[in-house]
Order: structure tokens, then sequence, then C-alpha cells
């Protein structure tokens, strides 16, 4: 072979392998998009010449972003006051409220990319929610509701929850009395009968009276003694004022008092009446507030997913 064709086949060679180089390297190109909903004007790609098939280059341009592509995520408030306020922060026109208003889960969620009729559709991925937290004395009164005590036991709870008793106002002793039949009692009331009862802690029970005022009576005997009894007058019904979410507002519930007596022994109840629809009505009223407040509208349910 002569030196010429050496040359020759050498620089064929080289060609070859330039040209096989050139045919595997990957080559990025931009997909025209502009009239896909949700999508930039071009979307790049690099098309894989050895394989003869596109490759997404998105994963590679996101190793260098600097700064997120959109705001996503959820935030969570403690209090009502903080929800309003973050809302605040970070809500635009289209933002929305929505309010799951029953219990055991009360919850306010406001979606802050929410879509808007006849444009299109947004991520709804960036939230903030408020999930009412209950509080310590609102959870006691619940946790006791229409169990039975020992007669030390509920002195004791009466007197511990005495600040979360309340004065009927005119309108609800009008409608309670009516309603049960009973008399509702002041807190002051309550709380003298509480220590009534640890008087008489260690005491029988002789009987118990239903009077004309629609109280109860009932006659308390000691050991020692054969024939002198004491009478407790006992209240039908009462009010209970107890903030139920952290830093909320008071929600105002009856409480019928009941007891149980059974070869002498007493056993002592409250019966909290449509607590449920009370705090129901208390997570509606304040989403109504946090709508006002933010200015956004608000609807009893759930975003989707």
């Amino acid at each position: 072979m002569s030196k010429n064709d050496a040359e020759l086949d050498a620089h064929g060679i080289d060609l070859v392998k330039t040209l096989a180089t050139e045919a595997a390297e990957p080559s990025v190109m931009i997909i025209a998009t502009e009239n896909a909903p949700g999508l930039p004007a071009g979307v790049p790609v690099a098309f894989d010449r050895k394989n003869q098939a596109f490759r997404s280059v998105k994963g590679l341009i996101e190793e260098f972003r600097q700064a997120p592509d959109r705001r996503k995520g959820t935030a969570t408030v403690e209090t009502l006051a903080s929800f309003i306020a973050l809302v605040d922060r970070h809500k635009d026109e289209d933002s929305v409220l929505f309010g799951k208003t029953s219990y055991p889960e009360p919850k306010l969620t406001a979606v802050l990319d929410y879509d808007k009729q006849g444009v299109a559709a947004r991520n709804r991925s960036h939230r903030i929610v408020y999930a009412f937290p209950l509080t310590e004395e609102f959870k006691a009164w619940v946790n006791g509701n229409a169990k039975p005590m020992a007669q030390d036991v509920f002195a004791a709870f009466l007197e511990e929850h005495a600040a979360e008793l309340a004065a009927p106002t005119d309108g609800e002793r009008s409608e309670y009395e009516r309603l049960f039949n009973e008399k509702m009692a002041t807190p002051s009331e309550v709380v003298a009968l509480s220590r009534h009862l640890e008087v008489f802690v260690a005491a029988r029970v002789k009987n118990g009276v239903r009077l004309q005022t629609g109280e109860r009576t009932v006659e308390f005997t000691e050991e020692h003694q054969n024939s002198k009894g004491e009478a407790v007058i006992i209240p039908g019904v009462f009010m209970v004022s107890v903030p139920a979410f952290v830093d909320g507002e008071a929600v105002r519930i009856p409480a019928r008092l009941r007891y149980r007596i059974v070869s002498g022994d007493i056993k002592w109840f409250y019966q909290l009446y449509r607590w449920e629809f009370f705090l129901r009505e208390q997570v509606g009223h304040d989403l109504k507030h946090a709508s006002n407040e933010t200015g956004l509208p608000a609807f009893e349910g759930a975003p989707e997913a």
C-alpha cells in the first residue's frame, strides 16, 4: 500500500468516526406549544439519535434553579387571627376560603392560587390551614358529658370549672326553662351546690323530690342519725361558656344537671344540650369573619385534592 493510500484510509476512518459520533450525539430542539393550555410557548427536549427517542431536559435544568418556580406547600396556623393575617399576606384576587364546619375535624383552608372561571387552571397547591385546636377546658366538658360521677368527683369537677359557668341571658332563661321545664341556675348557685355536695360526700341519700319551681331536692341522712335529713336544692339547667378553640370566642352551651339514686348511693352527671350544633355555629361564624376580614369568597366544604 502506498503512502497516499494509507493517508486516504486514515482520513476515511477519521471521517467515519466523526460522522458516527455526530450521529450518536443528542441534539436539543424546541417544540412549539403556544396553543397548549398551561404550557410555555416552547418546550426544550433532547433527541437521542442513537435510540431515536426524545428525552426531557427538565431535570438537568432544575439542578441549576436558584429560586422556586412557583409558590406551593401548606402552612398550618394555630389561631384564627394568624390565619387571617397570613392569608392577607399571600392572597391575590382569585384566592378563596373553604370551611369544614362539622365536628370532630373542623377546618378552614385558604387556597391562594385557586382557579377562576374563564381562564386557564392554576396549580391550587399553595394553601393555609387552620384546624381549630380545641382548648383543654372545652375537651374536659365534652369528655365528661353524660358520664356518671361519684359525688366527690362531681363536686370537684364543678369547683375546678367554676370559671366556665355563665349567667343565663333573659332570652336563654326564657327559652331553656320553657324547653326543659326546669329552673336555670346562676353560676353562684352551681358553685354553692358543689360545696353542699362536698359537705354530704359521706352521707346517704334518703330521697329526691321535684319542686313546683322546676328544681329538685335530694335529702341526705348521716349514718349516725336516724331521722334528721338535710335537703339540698338541685337546679335543672345551667349555662356553660367556654372558648372551644385556642384564643377563640366563648361558646355558650346549656347543660342539664342529672342524678340517679340507687340503694342510697347517688351518681351525678350533666348533659350538654346540642353542643355539636353550637360548635358548628361558632365555626361558621369564624368562616364568615375570616371572609369579611380578608375580602375573599368563602364556601362550606373542602377544596379539590
